[in-house]
């Protein structure tokens, strides 16, 4: 009991510091110190912040992957009303865990057009992530759009996702009301992005 309750106090002390400070700013001594433990017992358990980042990260991450799989394979819904659904299933799990946002999405990333297979596992989720919001764009779009194009929609897609977010993250403002005032404005902003998407592509095709 006690070594679950000093993981536990390790991993919530972690996660306050990365939020506060950053994930390079901080180390594992103070990590140590802010959870009430040695410096040498807090590597019982984690062998070094990578670690740490895995263990705060993977699950809630792995979760959202699992919801992302569940929008795209329901075939009942239309190929926007699935990025619709993404979109906001994604915003719900950003806001619900703004602390840890930065922590979540921009510690140790990569380009999302490289596939390093030294990438961190975490760096690996998020490119799973990104995939499959590639996919739900791709399916908006009319066959035989080429892979740079999807690619180049779905950046700024997520950008769009991303700016959204960073621009309320931290509004005190609670979800559901945040939710509530501005839900018609975001989906404006996916209508809008896929109908210029779609009419870029129609316009490409007028002067081929």
């Amino acid at each position: 009991m006690r070594s679950d309750e000093t993981k536990r106090r390790i991993l919530e002390m972690a996660a306050h510091l990365f939020a506060e400070r950053g994930f390079e700013k901080v180390t594992m001594r103070e990590i140590a110190k802010a959870a009430g433990c040695s410096h040498t017992t807090i590597y019982i358990y984690y062998k070094d912040k990578e670690a740490l980042l895995h263990r705060l990260s993977m699950p809630p991450m792995q979760d959202l992957r699992d919801q992302f799989s569940t929008i795209l394979q329901d075939q009942a819904m239309t190929p926007v009303a699935r990025v619709k659904s993404i979109s906001r299933t994604f915003l719900d799990f950003c806001f619900a865990n703004r602390n840890l946002y930065t922590v979540f999405f921009m510690t140790r990333a990569s380009r999302v057009d490289e596939v390093d297979p030294e990438a961190l596992r975490i760096q690996k989720l998020r490119l799973e992530l990104f995939g499959q919001l590639r996919q739900g764009i791709r399916d908006c779009l009319p066959p035989g759009q080429s892979e740079d194009s999807v690619l180049a929609y779905t950046r700024v897609y997520f950008f769009t996702l991303h700016g959204i977010m960073g621009t309320y993250q931290t509004s005190e403002e609670p979800l559901d009301a945040l939710f509530a005032r501005l839900a018609p404005t975001f989906d404006l902003a996916v209508d809008v992005m896929l109908a210029g998407f779609q009419q870029i592509v129609v316009k490409g095709e007028m002067h081929r």
